[in-house]
């Protein structure tokens, strides 16, 4: 299985709806696994991340006044991508690992670009 990173808006309500990927666009957010063994690994938690780390207990749900916040967490992850890659677990080459952790990274932060762009929110599950 696979993570997905989503936007989504709430209704009035308080009910949310899970906007469409918008074509050419990746939603994946690293593997399942990556719930404990990288967002929420004890190097992202000891680097301050707050936001991915909550997938290792369920998914994330960042609500659009928060997203400011979230990019700011992506940025930091990706000052210290090495120490990620270095630390937490791979089954892979390092090099390859790195480049997966980059590409979600990526993934995540164009999301959030989205979701900024549309005063909505960032699902992560």
């Amino acid at each position: 299985m696979s993570l997905c990173v989503d936007v989504f808006v709430r209704d009035t309500n308080g009910q949310f709806r899970v906007l469409d990927v918008p074509e050419g666009c990746d939603d994946s957010a690293g593997f399942e696994s990556w719930r404990q063994s990288v967002w929420g690994s004890d190097t992202a938690r000891s680097l301050g991340a707050r936001f991915l780390p909550v997938l290792a207990e369920r998914d994330l749900y960042v609500e659009a006044h928060e997203v400011v916040d979230f990019l700011g967490e992506v940025t930091l992850l990706r000052a210290n991508l090495e120490r990620i890659a270095t630390t937490t677990w791979r089954p892979r080459e390092l090099a390859e690992h790195r480049s997966q952790i980059e590409r979600r990274l990526d993934n995540i932060e164009a999301t959030a670009r989205r979701a900024q762009e549309l005063g909505a929110g960032v699902l992560i599950w």
